[in-house]
């Protein structure tokens, strides 16, 4: 039953209680007359015992959030994911963060949300906003970050009952597949491009083919990266992309050189020099290993263009992460199981090793058709099908391994001694480029 205390609380309040629809008994703080509050108690008991009878719907916890700020609650969504949103409770990357911001802030302003009230019902005005980010030529891969970071925000909300439903839980999806493909450079292209390089771009090149890291990680690389006793980097999980440790395997002759680039100084000094410039916000990371540019596939494209080799063709463009789909292409044309392609690309499945980044050479499926012809017909019947000029294979399909094309580069004066690999550092590393001597 409903009542009030007698004498305020020390705040000159008095406190009230009623039996909710679960015949919980509650408290709360009324007013400074014991009348009024006794009234607003026993208006609410009355309340509860017409849900509790059915005559009206129960009340749900989001109902007292419908008059947030979006603002406020926005900010609390990209605190939280700044502490603990990532992957196994680890903060988001400052790139994820950066876009989860503008991405909310677009939707706010487009959208004219003030408070939480405004996200029910949103989805037809969602899918129109959409359409005409299509309208205006924005890739479907955009169209899908947008669309994702108002419905991870929308289901953030349910979780913590600042929403009753996810307003967004019908929006569908938009194709994600690249416009334009990226192709595998030859071994042959490797060797041409890492020839005209200047010394600090041939060692950025050289650790990117030989270990397919990605732009970012290989700028977080410091000298304490590296392992010289299992030669290959170790990998922090603060910046790779799969939140995760892990190591990467290099030839023993790359980790020799890396490091007396790193112990000259010589990559701190061309981040003072270019991280001097007001344009540039970061500050240099501490001992460096590797200099990479704020565009690497700018650089890149320059290079491309002294060295002749063709940024498009009919196979595919090339940029820095051209570098990667080279690396895990070399990996599995050396022979390597897919579980082992797949752990030297740190992949979560086999399917994004082969089917996202593998590629198909032409030259290598008539090799391996000549090659099964000559396993199922005698040699009799198959020297007339076997033109004159394949008959020496090595001359004809040089062995397109990134070692030998480093190798021969080094013993041409490129720098560096003839690249080896380290009996020892079988485990990953001569697994993914056989042949090296």
């Amino acid at each position: 039953m409903a009542g009030a205390r007698k004498k305020p609380k020390k705040g000159g309040k008095y406190q009230g209680w009623f039996i909710d629809d679960t015949g919980t008994r509650k408290f709360f703080h009324g007013t400074r007359n014991r009348a009024e509050t006794l009234r607003i108690a026993q208006r609410l008991e009355d309340e509860h015992r017409q849900i509790r009878l059915g005559y009206r719907p129960a009340r749900k916890s989001a109902d007292k959030y419908r008059r947030s700020s979006f603002t406020e609650v926005k900010d609390e969504c990209i605190a939280w994911g700044i502490a603990q949103g990532g992957r196994d409770g680890r903060p988001w990357g400052k790139t994820h963060i950066r876009n989860r911001r503008t991405h909310l802030e677009w939707w706010q302003g487009q959208l004219g949300l003030e408070s939480l009230a405004d996200v029910e019902g949103i989805l037809p005005r969602v899918e129109e906003a959409l359409r005409a980010l299509q309208a205006q030529g924005r890739a479907e891969k955009t169209l899908a970050n947008y669309a994702e970071a108002l419905a991870a925000f929308c289901d953030w909300c349910v979780q913590r009952e600042y929403l009753a439903i996810d307003p967004l839980q019908s929006l569908g999806t938009f194709d994600t597949m690249p416009r334009t493909k990226r192709r595998a450079i030859t071994a042959e292209e490797i060797t041409t491009l890492l020839r005209i390089c200047a010394p600090h771009r041939r060692f950025l090149l050289e650790t990117a083919f030989l270990s397919g890291l990605r732009a970012n990680e290989l700028r977080n690389l410091t000298t304490d990266h590296l392992d010289h006793e299992q030669c290959g980097l170790r990998l922090d999980a603060a910046w790779t992309k799969n939140r995760k440790p892990g190591f990467q395997p290099l030839p023993a002759s790359l980790v020799e050189r890396l490091a007396a680039f790193a112990h000259s100084g010589e990559p701190y000094r061309l981040y003072e020099r270019f991280y001097g410039r007001k344009t540039v916000k970061e500050a240099p990371p501490r001992q460096p290993l590797l200099y990479v540019p704020s565009h690497p596939a700018r650089e890149l494209d320059k290079e491309l263009l002294v060295a002749g080799i063709p940024k498009s063709t009919p196979a595919g463009k090339l940029d820095f992460h051209a570098c990667r789909v080279a690396y895990i292409n070399l990996v599995i044309e050396s022979g390597v199981s897919v579980k082992e392609a797949q752990t030297l690309a740190r992949h979560a499945t086999p399917q994004l090793t082969m089917n996202v980044y593998g590629r198909v050479r032409e030259e290598r499926l008539a090799q391996a058709v000549e090659k099964m012809a000559q396993s199922l017909l005698s040699e009799a019947e198959c020297a007339p099908c076997v033109p004159h000029n394949t008959t020496d294979t090595k001359e004809k399909h040089p062995t397109p391994f990134i070692h030998k094309a480093l190798g021969d580069l080094s013993e041409s004066g490129g720098g560096g001694n003839r690249t080896r690999v380290r009996k020892s550092s079988a485990t990953a590393s001569t697994h993914a480029f056989p042949g090296t001597e």
